[in-house]
C-alpha cells in the first residue's frame, strides 16, 4: 500500500506600523511561512502616551481589503476569532496574536494597529463574512 504525504506552505506577510503623535506599534516583519497545521505566533508591541489604549488586529485576504480580526480595550481578557486568539497584557504593552493550527485559508496580510484604521470597528467587533469585497 503506498502512502502519499502532502504539504502545504501558508504565507503570512506582515507590516509595522510606523509611530504617530509619540504612538508607535512593532510587530513580526517580514514574509512568515509555515505549514499547515503549524501553530502561529504573531508578535504585536505598542507604545501608547494617551491613557486610552485599543489594540486591534486587522487581517488582508489577497484582493480584498482589510477586515477586522481581533479587537481588546480590557487588559487579560482573551478575545478569539476563528481559531485565532490575543490577549491585551498592558504591564508588557503587549497584544500577540496566536492560532495554534494554520490552514491554508489563513494565508494573508496581518496588521497590529493601536488606533482604528477601518471605518466602523471602534464599536462591538464587526466581521465580515470572506469574499465580501470592500468595506462599508
Amino acid at each position: 500500500m503506498l502512502s502519499a504525504s502532502c504539504s502545504v506552505t501558508v504565507v503570512v506577510l506582515l507590516i509595522t506600523v510606523c509611530k504617530t503623535n509619540g504612538d508607535s506599534v512593532t510587530q513580526t516583519e517580514g514574509l512568515v511561512i509555515l505549514s499547515e497545521g503549524s501553530s502561529l505566533t504573531l508578535n504585536c508591541n505598542y507604545q501608547a502616551d494617551s491613557y486610552s489604549e485599543f489594540l486591534f488586529w486587522y487581517v488582508q485576504y489577497l484582493h480584498e481589503g482589510p477586515q477586522l480580526l481581533l479587537k481588546s480595550t480590557t487588559e487579560n481578557q482573551r478575545m478569539e476569532h476563528h481559531g485565532f486568539h490575543a490577549t491585551l497584557v498592558k504591564k508588557d504593552s503587549s497584544f500577540h496574536l496566536h492560532k495554534s493550527s494554520l490552514q491554508l485559508s489563513d494565508s494573508a496580510v496581518y496588521y497590529c494597529a493601536l488606533r482604528d484604521t477601518v471605518r466602523g470597528t471602534t464599536g462591538e467587533v464587526e466581521h465580515k463574512p470572506r469574499g465580501s469585497g470592500a468595506l462599508e
